[in-house]
């Protein structure tokens, strides 16, 4: 696949240059000890009283070197092939507020809205599972992970678990793994530093918890350009490979085995209203720029922004066709197409499930660019060419031929219309159709069985959770 580059071979030797002299002036703030004391030792200067190390810049070059040992050349990593993107899961794609399309409003989740989804994605995703999609605000916030959960084993046929961003909820949630026989009900939230250069305490505890536990030093860069980082695109590219840096020695220095993985959602910031966007062009270039100087630096490809977090406030054919502008220019710059299925809106703040049907339809549409075009006698269709000869007395609509491939080799979208912008009663044609194909996969819901000594058990842990917690 044809990836374009944003970055000159010129380019990369100053923006490398500035990020060693970023590191080594300026450094990264830990708000934990544990990091701090391993990074002294692998030869930071650490300042224990200012939370802070700098990385003398020998070694950061130093640790440049050992990484680029490891990291695939460019023939190892091969010739990207199209690849379509997958009908996506509900597994944790975590929103605060709950898109209610019949009455076209966008409310706070509760769980009321959060049971209506979890009978959505069940009928959906059985097999695969469904885990904490939408926050819920009428659950006391210290326990609201593990009454997520608890909800999921009561609708669900497969619990995914919840969301962590406090550790002191993981070991109930173990507790819940045990008594359910169910596994991998943790999901540590991802770790991300507050830009520019800080990584305050709970991310730092969770950082260091899950490198002894074999998660990879992560982290995610989700700051605005302008706020969290300098407002050029030159000044985001050296900001957050800083940032990616620091933490993957900060991760080494704790667990010198550890893999190295990160990603760039940077968001942009309309300086006349005050709102951002990730989806805008402006905010793609950094992520696009930020990957490709990343890789060429360091050897290592990381994540970059994918279609989930669009900007479009409420579902339709708009959304859709914006999510797909996001996709295929990532893809275009990346070599990758990533996911689009999430039923994210405004940003990733709402999730909505005509919008998760509708992005359904938009990954099935890709699928006819993947692949290889089948070449068969019976896919070439010589025979139907020679009866039509110069359309003197038939044409192809009339063939046998395309009675039996047009399902298969057009087209024919459920959902969505083909036929072009027609105005307002367009996009709520395709909301009433989506709005039917969700009511279709609730009604189809069938409840799993449940054990209801186990949901006893579980429901005083969560209730000794609340009163330890809360």
């Amino acid at each position: 696949m044809f990836i374009r580059s944003l970055l000159h071979d010129r380019d990369v030797e100053p923006i490398g240059d500035a990020v060693l002299a970023l590191l080594d002036k300026v450094g990264a703030l830990y708000q934990n000890d544990e990091i701090l004391t391993a990074l002294a030792a692998a030869g930071a200067r650490v300042d224990h009283q200012r939370q802070t190390a700098t990385f003398p810049k020998e070694m950061t070059r130093e640790f440049l070197d050992s990484i680029r040992q490891d990291a695939p050349t460019d023939a190892e990593r091969g010739h990207h092939t199209f690849a379509a993107p997958g009908h996506g899961g509900l597994g944790h794609l975590l929103s605060q507020y709950y898109y209610d399309t019949a009455k076209r409003e966008r409310r706070i989740g509760n769980q009321t809205d959060y049971i209506r989804m979890l009978k959505f994605g069940d009928a959906l995703y059985r097999d695969s599972g469904v885990g904490q999609c939408l926050l819920l605000a009428d659950v006391p916030a210290p326990v609201e992970p593990l009454e997520s959960t608890l909800i999921q084993f009561r609708h669900v046929h497969r619990p995914r678990g919840a969301y962590v961003q406090d550790l002191r909820q993981v070991d109930y949630l173990i507790e819940l793994e045990e008594i359910s026989g169910v596994s991998d009900l943790v999901w540590l939230a991802n770790v991300g530093f507050s830009s520019p250069l800080r990584l305050g305490k709970d991310i730092a505890d969770r950082f260091v918890y899950g490198l002894k536990h074999g998660r990879p030093a992560n982290l995610y860069v989700m700051t605005a350009g302008g706020a969290g980082t300098p407002v050029t695109v030159a000044g985001t590219i050296v900001n957050c490979a800083a940032e990616f840096v620091a933490n993957w020695m900060a991760g080494r220095a704790i667990q010198p085995d550890c893999d190295l993985t990160a990603g760039v959602l940077m968001s942009t910031m309309d300086m006349h209203s005050g709102e951002t966007s990730y989806s805008a062009v402006d905010a793609m270039v950094r992520n696009f720029a930020t990957r490709e100087f990343v890789r060429r630096w360091t050897g290592i490809t990381i994540g970059v922004c994918g279609p989930s977090y669009n900007a479009a406030k409420a579902p339709g054919l708009y959304a859709t066709l914006e999510k797909a502008y996001v996709a295929m220019t990532a893809a275009a710059f990346t070599g990758s197409h990533p996911g689009v299925v999430s039923g994210h809106l405004d940003g990733g703040l709402a999730i909505c499930p005509e919008q998760f049907v509708l992005d359904i339809e938009l990954a099935e549409t890709l699928e006819h660019l993947a692949g290889a075009v089948e070449v068969t006698d019976e896919t070439i269709g010589l025979g139907a060419m020679l009866e039509v000869g110069h359309a003197e007395t038939t044409n192809f609509l009339e063939c046998e031929h395309t009675a039996r491939h047009f399902r298969s080799a057009l087209w024919l979208p459920k959902l969505l219309e083909r036929t072009g912008w027609t105005g307002p009663e367009c996009e709520d044609r395709v909301l009433q159709r989506a709005c039917e194909k969700v009511d279709q996969l609730v009604a189809a819901y069938q409840p799993p069985e449940v054990d209801e000594d186990k949901l006893t058990k579980m429901r005083a842990v969560v209730d000794r959770a609340l009163k330890a917690l809360a």
